[in-house]
């Protein structure tokens, strides 16, 4: 049983690409049953091969899991509901149970990971801090990682804690209950621009069959686990396998998503979801995948490679040499006979693209670059793209590879990287020419590109004038190409100028475009490879009284991608932090003979401090939503979508939070700001 492993946007395990299907398992009322053998008999079975746990797992489970080969993802079990940083007992705790799990199983070939959370609620966040959550759970990524540098890591997220990202986890993963398709694909949509380079895994997703009936449930599972596959998700987790659960350590009578009802007899969804879901049509429009080298000897064979590797059965390969003086041409003619090749003197880079579109035969001209290696699935995922015709170009991410050395390293967590930039969470404004597929009659329409680019800037210009005439750029996250970055700090920067130099060509072409400054103006969202996630000047939209479903950072532009864990320490981040003072410098001399900076974000104003806090404890078990209700009708009125408090009346503010601890009560964190009010803690007390 190989180990599992990110590939780009997905998993795999050696040399296979694995579209992982996962039901959680547990945790069960009286523990672990005595013997795995039937149920991962029936798992397997099913079509699935990984579990995940809410716990870690057993050296049993883990031994019957091996035999059946499925992966098993451990999950830390710990207060993650309570208030971690006022009790770090918590955390502490936490800390310890993570280690001596993984001291005990790191090396067992069947465990492929763990979950270090699951969903801490929104309020707590709110109340702890978003971005001091965020740096807890991060921190347990680290911790996990350093015992188990081999295991996969991640934290289960919902909608309403989007924000909470881990900049540092393997993989992003979302629990996700969506009853209706068509808006469940959407957040599928979304999803991979939180994740950023990273991997989208839905680590829940189920429906209740006691409320909705066993027919609706099939049915909901079966369209999900479709559209999973479709909208480019890694993996797929089925919530749950058994109907008989526990949360807080007491079994749960009133909801069942199982797969098998309690007496372990099996339901409609277990049937439905054994099933193949998606019917892979065959591909009838020619690709015509268009290669520009320039002096690309020690680079072009490792594209074509990848491209000859490529699962997609119509297409065809056209390489355009720039007039070449390192023997470019004749490696491709003598070690790719099958790819077409033009030979054309030094013109640059548009010349290029514009021969080789003139010398293919496909429908659809996709262009990549010599310093590029497409994924495997990279055509067939650009034609999904296209066939309901709403798009007339499509691109996708353009991911950097494991780095092999501290340079490239911090040069991959540099900004200044070719970009895709989003309208929405389909829709792009902009697509690189390194990962950029368009129809013909669009280029033809259009005229190709514009030949006064030589080296950059014709993407750019190329996506302006498609969306000025009209058509539409379409972005397929899974149709991602690995793309080298600059091998030294010196190369890159030289790349920096001569991106500036293609902004100053840029800004001739398109002054609308520039603001007086010389910074391009995008409507979209600009991706810069890091996942979605707080920062400590960021604006996150809670809601009225922070009850937003779907609660998500206010921002036009990604976080950038951090440095590689194993190149990760205080002197890269140095040079990191000098490389990103000097980019943004380097390309404005080259663009307007200035050494001015991008503009950066404003930092918050700061707020005032609480004036004080207290606890209010409930034995039946009210909440903060019981409370909130009370003070709504004595008058109190509702925060703002961005407040950081929940309600207010004559000056007071407060925020209040309930922890989730065992046993049927609750206790109530409550913070106020401004005026006190007499008797407050009392009254709310009493509630």
């Amino acid at each position: 049983m190989q180990a599992l492993r990110t590939d780009g946007k997905f998993f795999r395990a050696g040399e296979d690409r694995v579209h992982l299907r996962a039901v959680t398992y547990g945790p069960f009322p009286g523990g672990w049953p005595d013997s795995f053998e039937e149920d991962f008999s029936r798992i397997v079975a099913a079509g699935f091969r990984a579990l995940r746990l809410y716990e870690m797992p057993t050296m049993a489970l883990l031994d019957a899991a091996l035999i059946h080969g499925l992966w098993v993802f451990g999950g830390l079990k710990w207060a993650g509901g309570m208030d971690f940083d006022r009790e770090p007992r918590h955390l502490s705790e936490a800390r310890v149970s993570l280690v001596s799990a993984l001291r005990a199983f790191k090396d067992h070939r069947a465990l492929a990971g763990v979950y270090v959370g699951n969903e801490i609620p929104s309020d707590l966040v709110r109340w702890i801090g978003p971005v001091k959550v965020r740096e807890t759970i991060e921190s347990l990524i680290d911790l996990g990682r350093s015992v188990a540098p081999d295991l996969l890591f991640a934290y289960g997220n919902y909608p309403s804690t989007e924000y909470l990202e881990p900049g540092n986890a393997d993989f992003t993963a979302f629990n996700v209950y969506l009853e209706e398709e068509a808006a469940f694909r959407r957040y599928l949509r979304r999803l991979h621009h939180i994740a950023g380079d990273r991997p989208v895994m839905i680590s829940e997703f189920g429906l209740d069959s006691r409320r909705n009936g066993p027919s609706a449930q099939a049915e909901s599972l079966v369209w999900a686990g479709r559209a999973a596959r479709v909208e480019e998700a890694a993996g797929f987790t089925i919530y749950a396998w058994s109907d008989r659960w526990q949360n807080a350590g007491k079994e749960v009578l009133d909801w069942d998503f199982g797969l098998v009802d309690r007496a372990g007899d099996p339901k409609p969804a277990l049937g439905a979801i054994s099933t193949p879901a998606i019917q892979e049509s065959k591909p009838d429009v020619l690709f015509s995948v268009i290669i520009c080298t320039r002096n690309g000897a020690d680079r072009i064979g490792h594209c074509l490679r990848a491209v000859q590797r490529m699962t997609d059965s119509c297409f065809e390969t056209v390489v355009v040499d720039d007039g070449s003086v390192d023997g470019t041409a004749d490696l491709v003619a003598k070690e790719f006979p099958w790819a077409k090749l033009v030979r054309l003197p030094h013109g640059g880079l548009s010349v290029a693209r514009n021969a080789g579109a003139a010398a293919s035969s496909g429908e659809v001209l996709a262009f990549t670059d010599d310093d590029c290696e497409p994924d495997l699935e990279w055509v067939t995922r650009l034609r999904r793209a296209f066939e309901d015709g709403r798009f007339q170009a499509v691109g996708g991410p353009n991911l950097p590879p494991p780095a092999r050395f501290l340079a490239e390293a911090v040069v991959s967590a540099a900004p200044g990287a070719p970009s895709h930039v989003m309208l929405d969470d389909e829709e792009a404004e902009h697509l690189p020419g390194c990962n950029l597929a368009v129809t013909r009659t669009a280029f033809e329409e259009i005229g190709g590109f514009d030949a006064i680019f030589h080296t950059a800037g014709d993407d750019v210009d190329f996506c302006w004038r498609l969306r000025t005439a009209g058509f539409r750029l379409g972005f397929a996250p899974g149709a991602f190409v690995w793309h080298w970055r600059r091998p030294s700090l010196r190369s890159f920067l030289r790349q920096q100028r001569g991106y500036g130099a293609a902004e100053r060509l840029l800004l001739d072409r398109h002054p609308q475009r520039f603001t007086p400054g010389g910074d391009a103006i995008w409507n979209g969202f600009v991706y810069n490879g890091g996942p979605l996630r707080v920062t400590g000047g960021s604006v996150i939209y809670h809601g009225p009284m922070g009850m937003a479903g779907y609660q998500s950072v206010v921002s036009g532009m990604m976080p950038l991608r951090g440095i590689e864990p194993r190149f990760d320490s205080p002197g890269s981040r140095m040079l990191l932090g000098l490389v990103r003072w000097l980019q943004p410098r380097v390309r404005s001399w080259e663009r307007r003979r200035t050494f001015t900076s991008s503009s950066q974000a404003q930092p918050c104003a700061a707020e005032d401090e609480p004036i004080h806090e207290f606890e209010i404890w409930s034995e039946p078990g009210r909440t903060r939503a019981d409370i909130l209700e009370h003070l709504l009708a004595e008058g109190w009125q509702s925060s703002g979508g961005n407040d950081r408090w929940d309600v207010e009346r004559d000056g007071t503010r407060l925020l209040l939070a309930t922890e989730q601890g065992s046993g049927t009560g609750r206790r109530t964190r409550v913070r106020i700001w401004g005026k006190p009010k007499p008797g407050l803690e009392q009254r709310l007390g009493g509630i």
